[in-house]
């Protein structure tokens, strides 16, 4: 055989041999149990995909690694999307390269370490290049909310989090962070993308962030995310839905619908925001915008639409800085480009100073007062219009002397504002182009934008659409829309996963007097159900668990009475996760030594919610009874009598000073309490916090008479460190206390048309000293 047979002979043979080497490493492996699963992850080569069988898998933990290849990564997929459920104590870790999971469910568990998804398995084995797509996870929530954990948590580089649904987390700590502890997972550039991120409830505390790029600690390291197409629906966890703390992020073609929180530069710097959408309601002020901190950010293209939040939560918030700042508290604002930005019917929609605190400077030490305004931010060819005019566009809470504001055209409808030397007036119009989206039309052509440093750069508006030679102002080229379908959910999230609920009908359900017959309608009705309680006596020994959203009311206009005789300090109606009651039109009385309401002792992994109305309520040792780690959106007494109790609506055991309350809404109205004898209302949150809305109460048209009589600290309404208080309209008779409320003066507490009558006094205390929690 000559040498050139002998060569082709060779070629032929390893060309064999890498043929049935890729066919080899393609190979499909179903599982069915953890056993076998582990096993398959254990031997699986580039290529491989790993099927997890259809079925729930529960109290599992995953470490899912190896090295896959770019071109034959390692897959974790479930047979069927949505029909494979992680249950339990379970959790899931990825630790290698080019790892693939793809179309799991977790559910009805919780995580046994800090994180449901760990982008690694240890320090030393960290992810890179692996992807987490088509996934869900629903209340996957610790069984205590202050038991914190994360939900997703990003290590090492080039890593991704895409097409998932998430929603619904309740304790405390970010849903998803990027982690950037290590030089493995510096300069990450790490990817989440078309991802829908569901409601995220109140928390009623701080660290409920939906995204938290780094920490403070790491703020000074470039992390070079990505944050693009996503959908955050009604993330509602506190004031920051996305918390940038590291440098060259970008933040980019996302919806924030209805989410009551704002995009914030909190550490680091250098973030990019463009061509994001901000929609609310025009109602609720607590839907934010973009809250501005630190140095060198561009924001460009955003829209903004019917936010009418104020401070923290202002469409544009330019915030102070404490001067030489520590890592963790706030950094002046320097080298800012706010530009090509459109605002539609926005109050107020530039703030600056927002977060200055020198009148506070009697009870903050030096070290957190924040008195250094921003420097060098250029403000331009931004657009305003406003249907009903607004007097002030722009508000100062310090001076915005370091801005510069440039080629920013404003419709207000004829309505004189302050700072015209800061706009050009126009009288343009809006063209519709879809139920949330305006566009700007017939701004005149002769208004020259401004071309500051890099602006060039700024190539596109917010459709896509090329800059280059228009002078268009604002996010959008004039003449260039089109519907871009923003709460298409189709766009986001899991393919196979429907977040939308169909509406419930309510089935009325009558009640019968007969013995257990209110208890066994409850456990059987289906949440969203009324039950209908016929006239008569209903006594009840064993608390009634509410665990679903019911109305328990009377048939008729004669109100049912129900009788409770259980043990002490047990409640008639037990709240539990989930579990929401209206009480409607009914007599509840006890013996003195039990509860009318309690939410359970621990385990509360989900909020819980009372609404009383028309009610009589009397011998009982408490009306309401909150315990720690437990919260509610809303808490209502209204048209109601509450009489002869040892104390009244008691939301006082979240005394960490973390910024923790345990209601976010509390609202009492045309209600009458007699003799209550400690005090009527005991609601607490400690803690020198901005990240919250920090509590509601309004207490209006009610009468007090002969309450507080044993209260130690002399205080009849305690309103301790609540952020937002309001007595108004009631009349207090005859309470022995010293204090009717003790107020908080620099925050929004007001109290108007109260009648007093031996009863002590409403005092405003302007700075209430608070522990401070960093």
């Amino acid at each position: 055989m000559n040498s050139i047979k002998f060569f082709r002979l060779v070629l032929i043979l390893c060309l064999v041999v890498l043929v049935s080497c890729d066919k080899s490493t393609n190979k499909e492996v179903l599982v069915s149990t953890k056993e076998t699963l582990f096993l398959a992850i254990s031997e699986a080569t580039p290529g491989t995909e790993i099927i997890l069988a259809n079925g729930s898998y529960k109290d599992v933990t995953i470490e899912f690694k190896g090295e896959g290849t770019k071109d034959a990564p390692i897959v974790l997929r479930a047979e069927t999307p949505g029909k494979v459920f992680i249950e339990g104590v379970s959790n899931l870790m990825l630790g290698g390269s080019y790892l693939v999971v793809d179309g799991l469910y977790f559910r009805n568990g919780y995580t046994p370490t800090k994180n449901v998804i760990a982008f690694r398995i240890s320090p030393e084995e960290v992810a890179t290049n692996c992807q987490v797509t088509n996934c869900v996870i629903v209340d996957f929530n610790q069984l205590s909310r202050d038991k914190d954990d994360l939900w997703v948590q990003f290590y090492g580089k080039h890593n991704s989090l895409d097409h998932c649904y998430i929603a619904g987390k309740t304790n405390r700590g970010p849903t998803v962070r990027v982690d950037l502890k290590g030089n493995q997972s510096i300069r990450n550039f790490h990817k989440i993308e078309y991802n829908h991120f569901g409601p995220r409830p109140r928390k009623g505390g701080a660290s409920g962030e939906t995204i938290q790029l780094g920490s403070s600690f790491t703020s000074m390291s470039p992390s070079n995310t990505l944050i693009a197409n996503n959908l955050f629906e009604e993330c509602n966890g506190e004031v920051e839905v996305i918390s940038s703390k590291t440098n060259f992020n970008i933040i980019r073609n996302n919806v924030f619908y209805k989410s009551e929180g704002s995009v914030v530069t909190r550490h680091g710097n250098y973030c990019t925001i463009d061509g994001n959408y901000f929609i609310g309601d025009g109602v609720n002020k607590n839907v934010g915008g973009i809250r501005i901190v630190n140095t060198g950010h561009w924001i460009v293209n955003n829209y903004f639409y019917n936010l009418i939040g104020e401070n923290f939560r202002s469409p544009l918030a330019v915030m102070n800085g404490i001067p030489k700042s520590p890592l963790n508290r706030y950094n002046q604002v320097t080298d800012v480009v706010v530009a090509y930005n459109t605002y539609v019917n926005c109050k107020s929609p530039w703030q600056f100073g927002v977060g200055t605190n020198i009148a506070q400077k009697d009870v903050l030490p030096l070290s957190e007062i924040r008195s250094a305004i921003a420097l060098r931010t250029e403000v331009a060819n931004n657009v305003i219009y406003n249907t009903a005019g607004d007097t002030h566009l722009i508000i100062e809470h310090d001076k915005a002397d370091g801005v510069k504001f440039k080629s920013n055209v404003i419709n207000n409808q004829g309505i004189d504002f302050k700072d015209k030397n800061r706009f050009i007036t126009s009288d343009f119009e809006l063209t519709k182009i879809s139920e949330n989206i305006f566009m700007p039309t017939g701004i005149s052509t002769e208004i020259e934008p401004y071309h500051g440093f890099g602006f060039e750069d700024i190539k596109t508006d917010l459709f896509g659409a090329s800059r280059e030679n228009s002078v268009s102002l604002g996010a959008m080229i004039a003449g260039q829309g089109k519907d871009p379908k923003i709460l298409d959910k189709k766009k986001y999230g899991a393919s196979w996963y429907d977040s939308e609920k169909p509406d419930y009908e309510a089935n009325i359900i009558e009640v019968t007097t007969l013995e257990g017959d209110l208890a066994a309608k409850i456990a059987a009705a289906n949440a969203g159900d009324i039950l209908e309680l016929n006239a008569g006596t209903y006594t009840i020994s064993t608390s009634l668990k509410i665990d679903k959203p019911l109305t328990i009311q009377s048939k008729g206009t004669e109100k049912a009475q129900i009788v409770f005789d259980g043990k002490e300090d047990l409640p008639v109606f037990e709240l539990n996760p989930y579990g929401i009651l209206t009480l409607k039109n009914i007599q509840l009385s006890g013996n003195g030594k039990q509860y009318a309401f309690a939410s359970l002792k621990e385990n509360m992994s989900n909020h819980f919610g009372l609404s009383v109305r028309d009610c009589e309520i009397s011998n009982f040792k408490y009306v309401l009874k909150a315990y720690k780690q437990t919260f509610a959106e809303e808490i209502t007494f209204a048209n109601s009598q509450i009489s002869n109790c040892e104390n009244g609506i008691e939301l006082s055991e979240e005394i960490n000073d973390k910024g923790d309350y345990s209601v976010e809404y509390l609202t009492v109205d045309n209600c009458k309490f007699k003799e209550v004898k400690s005090n009527v209302i005991d609601y607490y949150r400690g803690g020198y916090d901005e990240s919250t809305i920090g509590g509601n109460l309004k207490v209006s048209n009610s009468t007090f008479e002969k309450c507080g009589g044993k209260e130690e600290n002399g205080i009849l309404l305690n309103t301790r460190g609540i952020v937002n208080v309001a007595i108004e309209n009631n009349t207090f008779k005859n309470n022995k206390v010293k204090l009717v409320a003790l107020l908080w003066g620099a925050k929004n507490n007001t109290h108007s048309n109260n009648k007093l009558q031996n009863s002590g006094e409403i005092r405003v205390e302007e700075n209430l000293k608070m522990k401070l929690m960093y």
